[in-house]
């Protein structure tokens, strides 16, 4: 019997909180963006977002139900929140 693994897609929400220097991010053109990963687990999304952006999470990805989750991760840039949903309702199997 194969056991399949399902995706399910989320949305991570990126909010800026710090700069570089460790100073409040006052005004900023862009302060939040939007990224989509597919993954089996909110957690999984947040480590993809982490490797793909070169980021390191700080402290631990707070999960919650609903396959929702909170982290925050350290970048070059700066600290940022990430908030993280699943985005659709459909489950895909993973070929």
């Amino acid at each position: 019997m194969r056991i399949e693994r399902v995706q399910i897609r989320f949305t991570i929400e990126q909010r800026h909180l710090t700069d570089g220097g460790g100073k409040p991010i006052a005004a900023e053109e862009h302060p939040v963006t939007f990224h989509t990963f597919e993954a089996e687990s909110a957690d999984e999304a947040v480590r993809l977002f982490v490797k793909e952006d070169h980021a390191e999470v700080i402290g631990n990805i707070l999960k919650f139900p609903g396959f929702q989750a909170v982290a925050t991760v350290r970048k070059v840039s700066g600290v940022y929140t990430l908030q993280v949903t699943p985005s659709s309702q459909s489950l895909r199997p993973q070929a």
